[in-house]
């Protein structure tokens, strides 16, 4: 049904504590035993990097400069795809069904 919803498009999580969120579809199912609808497992940037200067010291800007990722499952009606394609990274590989659970 939902074609143009293939992995490494860039979309935008609509609803749950990452909604507004850009992120990229790593897998696209349309139903499985466990979910009866159809879904993405999709990956963005949870927390972004803060700006910092000199006057810092290491510690506080190593936590400023760190990036929190997220991973989650979707439902199709929660985001919103964008005309956006990322190919270089492959993310795919890196994710297995038991990280999900």
């Amino acid at each position: 049904m939902v074609k143009f919803l293939k992995p490494g498009r860039v979309c935008i999580v609509l609803s749950g504590r990452q909604a507004g969120k850009k992120a990229v579809i790593v897998q696209n199912v349309e139903s499985n035993k466990e979910r009866a609808y159809g879904h993405c497992v999709v990956a963005g940037v949870d927390k972004y990097p803060l700006k910092i200067n000199k006057s810092m010291s290491k510690r506080r800007m190593g936590f400023r400069s760190r990036v929190r990722p997220f991973l989650k499952v979707v439902n199709h009606n929660h985001i919103m795809p964008t005309r956006y394609n990322v190919n270089d990274i492959d993310v795919k590989g890196a994710i297995t069904p038991t990280m999900m659970k």
